[in-house]
């Protein structure tokens, strides 16, 4: 399930796109101004964000978020359509939606954003003595060149913590995430999984030192 940060100060409008979003299997945080939009963000897999705000306007908040999470794609949604206010907004935003629209067309803007930033085509990112490649779903041995065969869901879990470097994510989120599915508390299949992953990526699995445990919170991947 993908985490959408939604700043919109119009109740009306608010409901309605919360709801269709939600409808559509999103997570919605919606926030009526810029307030806490810093510490929501850092959940967010994406931000939609209207201009006209009370306190700080969209403009400056996408700024100001898009300098602290250069990888969170923002979208701004507003009804400020002259091509001034555009360009202002296309400096940082990664999309610009004028109202009025169809919800189908802001589903499918927000899709291509998030398959733009989800994998991050030809880099590698080393963790470690691990090297892998989002872009060919691979995780390789540094030290041997060789690739570590992961499961499919090792590999949904161990790629979603690289979308949330340094963040720490508890097993609810891992699971909504990855199996999409509501969490179930007691469900141990989160921790399982994580068991088994790091008996592949560990050099050294009791004393993990890529996948982190932070007692009674979660797990983390720090870059």
């Amino acid at each position: 399930m993908r985490n959408v940060l939604y700043i919109e100060d119009d109740p009306d409008i608010g409901k309605w796109v919360s709801e269709d979003l939600e409808k559509r299997g999103y997570a919605v945080r919606w926030l009526l101004s810029g307030e806490g939009a810093a510490e929501e963000a850092r959940q967010a897999d994406i931000v939609v964000l209207d201009v006209m705000l009370p306190g700080l306007d969209g403009f400056s908040i996408g700024q100001r978020l898009k300098k602290a999470f250069p990888r969170t794609p923002i979208l701004m949604l507003t009804a400020m359509s002259s091509m001034a206010d555009k360009l202002q907004g296309l400096q940082f935003a990664d999309d610009y939606l004028t109202k009025p629209f169809h919800p189908d067309e802001l589903a499918a803007r927000l899709e291509v954003l998030l398959r733009r930033y989800g994998e991050p085509a030809g880099q590698e990112i080393r963790i470690g003595h691990l090297i892998v490649r989002p872009d060919l779903q691979s995780v390789t041995d540094g030290r041997t060149g060789e690739e570590i065969a992961l499961t499919a869901k090792q590999l949904q879990i161990f790629m979603y913590f690289l979308r949330h470097p340094n963040q720490i994510l508890t097993k609810e989120q891992i699971y909504e995430a990855v199996w999409g599915e509501p969490y179930m508390e007691g469900d141990k299949t989160v921790m399982v999984h994580i068991r088994y992953l790091r008996e592949k990526i560990e050099i050294d699995p009791g004393e993990p030192a890529v996948l982190e445990t932070i007692r009674g919170i979660g797990y983390r991947v720090r870059l």
